[in-house]
């Protein structure tokens, strides 16, 4: 018998684009002008998300799967799934499937927690004995006990998100597959699904992992895809495919500019223009000193008026671990100010300050949003820099001090 639990052979996907759109009742003047336009637009309405992919995953293997936003991750996991179908090229998929692709992937809204539970159990294969044996375990780790019997078009994302992932993990599929399922939920959540994961990594199952937390990449796969542009730029050990993704696209001198076709169209009306680090002379560089305050500016457009815009950055270890989080609108006044950020040309700016980071290479990553209303654009690796600790507090002595961080505090010392 094979040891093989998936096989893809040259797999692809291609889409058209305004399908979407096109989708939607249009008047007949508007079904006639796109009768004389669809040549002019036929050389334009496709693109591949993913082109001749191929690779092997064993059983009771884990693999990592990273790539940059757009990079074509999701839609490898879609077909895997059988959510869609593949344009070209096949997958050979040995064992039942059980997938968490988005939040609540297979939830009916109209429907409580209970009768989902069950529904998505029927839709893995499983018997009601089956589902009933496990049912007790899946509410207690979704902590929704309470809710059960609740619509779960009534629960917050956080409690869908548990429920969902919960249902995945737990109604015993042969093969796992789970996108970025650790972007929802507080911290110890978060360690409870890599605990979770770890479980079923170490019973044998088969599990493909898509992530832009490194660290949790690293603690949970041996080996890892890079996806880029579509295609399979790398299969290695983790280590050593997590340090290629991380090096890979990031700018050398302090700057990182986004051309036009790299902006999503679903990111309008935000268009990112670029990131740079400066120092304390204005200078854009890719290099700071930890001693000195430094300068962190995002530059971008807006093509109409936002309601509650903010635009935020991400500090990072170059492993994923991430430091601290920082909007702009962070002030309440300057919120109230900004709750509608006119169409424009802007630079959002923040200092970081003096004696703040230890010594090393950090990432910058990049959120536009409105909370809780939309995301327009996000960037986890917008930009590298590393920090020289020259005369930063403690360097008298030669010894590497641990931390992301080396705070100079004021201490005082007294005889008792």
């Amino acid at each position: 018998m094979s040891d093989i639990a998936i096989r893809a052979n040259h797999l692809g996907k291609q889409y058209r684009l305004g399908a979407l759109y096109e989708q939607r009742y249009r008047t007949l003047r508007e079904s006639l002008g796109s009768l004389f336009r669809r040549d002019e637009r036929k050389s334009h309405e496709t693109i591949w998300a993913l082109r001749d992919v191929s690779f092997e995953v064993k059983q009771g293997q884990v693999l990592g799967v990273i790539g940059r936003n757009g990079a074509g991750k999701s839609t490898l996991l879609k077909l895997l799934s059988r959510v869609t179908e593949p344009t070209e090229g096949e997958a050979e998929i040995h064992g039942r499937v059980g997938s968490l692709l988005e939040v609540g992937t297979g939830f009916h809204p109209e429907l409580t927690g209970r009768e989902n539970i069950f529904l998505n159990g029927a839709i893995l294969g499983m018997r009601r004995t089956e589902i009933e044996r496990k049912f007790d375990e899946i509410v207690a780790f979704a902590e929704v006990e309470q809710f059960i019997d609740t619509p779960v078009k009534r629960y917050s994302s956080g409690m869908y998100l548990r429920l969902a992932f919960a249902v995945a993990a737990h109604l015993e599929p042969e093969i796992l597959v789970v996108d970025e399922v650790l972007a929802v939920g507080d911290a110890e959540f978060q360690r409870k699904c890599l605990g979770k994961m770890g479980d079923v990594a170490r019973e044998g199952r088969t599990v493909l992992f898509v992530s832009h937390n490194m660290s949790a990449i690293l603690r949970l796969t041996e080996e890892t895809l890079v996806i880029e542009k579509g295609r399979l730029a790398l299969r290695a050990p983790t280590p050593q495919a997590v340090d290629y993704y991380l090096s890979r696209g990031f700018a050398r001198e302090g700057e990182r500019i986004w051309e036009a076709d790299e902006v999503p169209a679903a990111s309008l009306p935000f268009r990112p223009l670029a990131v740079r680090l400066r120092n304390p002379r204005g200078e854009v560089v890719n290099s700071i000193r930890s001693a000195e305050a430094n300068t962190i500016e995002v530059e971008y457009c807006l093509d109409a008026p936002i309601t509650g815009l903010r635009v935020g950055i991400y500090l990072m270890s170059m492993r994923g671990e991430t430091i601290f989080t920082s909007f702009d609108t962070d002030d309440p006044q300057v919120f109230e100010q900004m709750a509608v950020r006119p169409a424009g040309h802007y630079l959002s700016r923040c200092t970081l300050p003096a004696d703040l980071l230890n010594e090393g290479r950090f990432v910058i990553g990049i959120n536009a949003s409105s909370y809780r209303v939309r995301r327009y654009f996000q960037d986890e690796q917008a930009l590298t820099f590393s920090v020289d600790i020259t005369g930063a507090p403690g360097t008298q002595w030669p010894e590497t001090r641990l931390g992301a961080v080396r705070p100079r505090l004021e201490w005082t010392i007294e005889a008792v």
